[in-house]
């Protein structure tokens, strides 16, 4: 299927090329925010733990003296073209329908920090300057251009070669390359290299566990033994899902697959009760990205749902080489 899409890739890859070229040749100039801007991005398409990376990196700033907010475009929400504010530092005014579940999923784990939705991001950082906020994490905005970045962050995985959004040199735009650690040694070689001035850092996935998306609780690693699993996601790199499964000593009975960011319709609901009564699964286990839009569907709450529960391990010389930028 990968492979099918391949010609997809090549295609954006070309735009992406396109657009790359205007910029640089002057033909647009991208605005300035009012608000210092931390962009984090990739060159693949979905899956390379961007959502994760900018929960870290709130939190971090949660820690000194700035008062940090999300922009994000808040995909397939209802807020992506009009914009809104989701949270401002503390409470929710919105649901993951219209702010989009990757905003809404930061937003319930780190409420201190301002989240602000909408395409047009330069508004978004307006307005989180307006209700008090003093710096801006952007979400997924490597390729988006019309916004000046002061610092720009990108993720990659070297062993995707296949599903890329750009090509490998564009690397070279970022200031910042964090590396996944399973990826192949000899490519980080090769790119430092290639592009030495900016910094290379790495990173990896930690599993935490599985919690219960109703009372989230943790759910002890010794209650899963000899247990039939149900699995199922709708995110971009469910293979990657199955895999961290695995990584526990889980091996699902059935693994449904839905497409990306998808809203769980009660057609979709059914579909997974009809799993679970047919192979008698004792339990069932999604991602934190889907738990945020099954958590209040009452249909699904007599069933053994849990979530798996991900976190980031990164390079300490990162943060301090983030701190020196800011400064």
């Amino acid at each position: 299927m990968r492979f099918l899409l391949y010609p997809i890739s090549l295609i954006y890859r070309f735009n992406c090329l396109i657009i790359n070229l205007l910029y640089r040749w002057g033909f647009f100039k991208p605005k300035k925010s009012p608000l210092p801007v931390i962009s984090i991005g990739n060159i693949s398409f979905g899956g390379s733990e961007k959502t994760p990376l900018a929960k870290h990196i709130l939190s971090a700033l949660l820690k000194t003296s700035y008062k940090p907010a999300l922009v994000s475009r808040g995909y397939r929400g209802k807020w992506e073209r009009s914009g809104g504010m989701l949270s401002n530092g503390q409470s929710i005014s919105g649901t993951w329908r219209e702010s989009g579940d990757e905003p809404f999923m930061i937003a319930r784990s780190i409420p201190e920090a301002g989240i602000f939705i909408g395409k047009d991001r330069l508004s978004g950082c307006r307005k989180a300057q307006e209700s008090g906020f003093d710096i801006v994490v952007l979400d997924d905005a490597f390729q988006y251009h019309p916004l000046e970045k002061d610092i720009n962050i990108v993720m990659y995985d070297p062993k995707e070669k296949i599903m890329l959004r750009e090509p490998r040199s564009s690397i070279g735009r970022s200031h910042a390359l964090l590396i996944k650690k399973n990826g192949d040694k000899q490519i980080k070689t090769s790119l430092k290299k290639k592009i030495p001035q900016i910094q290379f850092y790495s990173y990896s996935v930690v599993n935490k566990g599985l919690y219960n998306i109703f009372n989230k609780q943790l759910l002890p690693s010794a209650e899963l033994n000899n247990k039939t699993v149900l699995s199922f996601s709708g995110i971009a790199r469910p293979e990657r899902f199955k895999k961290a499964l695995k990584k526990i000593g889980v091996n699902p009975v059935k693994f449904l697959k839905f497409r990306d960011h998808h809203p769980y319709p009660p057609k979709s609901i059914k579909k997974i009760k009809k799993n679970y009564l047919s192979f008698q699964a004792d339990i069932i286990i999604t991602t934190e990205k889907d738990m945020v839009k099954l958590a209040g569907i009452k249909e699904i709450e007599p069933l053994p749902l849990y979530f798996l529960k991900i976190d980031l391990k990164i390079e300490k010389a990162f943060y301090t080489w983030l701190w020196s930028r800011l400064t």
